[in-house]
């Protein structure tokens, strides 16, 4: 067989060195810190990767859920808010278009309020007048029918007096002299009893020395119709 064929079929062997069986297990020491190397190369490659991984998965689904959480929760406080905006808007154009509303009925108010005083005014001095007129004929009734009332009036008003006037004159009507002179002719020299043509029925004037007091039915009347008109009417007095 030739050798070129048998270089074909078989390889070359090399025998080891002589120091090779020494050298042997330093061989397999180095390998398997080798192995130990890259296999704390792959753990730590591992971690990283895992790291990475976890930190981007972490990212991303911490993402969504804060995108979530905060679209939920802008979405409430918009909502929220929007309400509220809204309302107090809606309340504020409400009550300005009630005011444009309201301000032709404000005046038409205002007019009703006017027409109702002036006939309440207006049935208060009707009232007032007619109790004047009635007081007045009970009172000419009264000092025809009783002529000595007058003379009641008379004396309370010379009681009140600080002292006994020396000089003392009583001013009447011609009406209320005569009648007085026919029941009391008396009083008439005692407080000096004088008709005077100016004054009408029912007055009196009682003049001293140093003062003229008016005693009449007519003065009294028109402080009895001043009380009442103040009762009936309080605002004119506030005012």
């Amino acid at each position: 067989m030739a050798l070129d064929t048998l270089r074909g079929r078989f390889r070359q062997y090399r025998f080891p060195p002589l120091d090779a069986e020494t050298a042997q297990p330093q061989d397999d020491e180095q390998q398997h810190l080798a192995l130990v190397a890259e296999h704390q190369l792959q753990l730590k490659e591992g971690y990283q990767q895992g790291f990475k991984r976890g930190l981007e998965e972490g990212q991303k689904e911490g993402l969504e859920q804060g995108l979530h959480q905060g679209t939920e929760q802008g979405f409430n406080e918009g909502m929220r808010k929007g309400y509220t905006d809204g309302s107090l808007s809606a309340q504020k154009e409400g009550q300005k278009q009630f005011a444009l509303a309201a301000k032709p009925l404000d005046g038409i108010a205002n007019q009703v309020n006017d027409y109702l005083g002036n006939i309440q005014r207006k049935q208060r001095d009707d009232l007032l007048q007619l109790v004047e007129k009635v007081t007045r004929q009970v009172i000419r009734c009264e000092l025809a029918l009783q002529p000595t009332q007058l003379l009641s009036i008379i004396e309370e008003a010379l009681s009140a007096l600080p002292s006994v006037p020396e000089s003392l004159q009583v001013l009447l009507s011609s009406e209320e002299f005569e009648r007085i002179q026919n029941v009391a002719p008396e009083k008439v020299s005692e407080w000096g009893l004088t008709p005077a043509a100016t004054l009408q029925s029912g007055e009196c004037r009682i003049v001293t020395e140093s003062s003229e007091l008016d005693v009449g039915c007519e003065h009294r009347l028109e402080q009895c119709m001043k009380a009442i008109k103040e009762t009936l009417t309080p605002e004119q007095k506030d005012a």
